[in-house]
């Protein structure tokens, strides 16, 4: 079964604000973040490793 990576990434995003119940803030400095890093010249690097 293929799940595309957007729709995987939204159904656990959902289920962690619903179950954990973060602050907003908190949900958009992570959202800002991941995308500062990915946009960097760490993005490479976090990508390695992640695969």
């Amino acid at each position: 079964m293929d799940v595309p990576l957007w729709l995987a990434v939204a159904v656990v995003g959902y289920l962690g604000i619903k179950l954990i119940r973060p602050s907003w803030w908190l949900v958009a400095l992570l959202l800002l973040g991941g995308y500062l890093i990915a946009h960097s010249l760490l993005g490479p690097a976090v990508g390695s490793l992640l695969n």
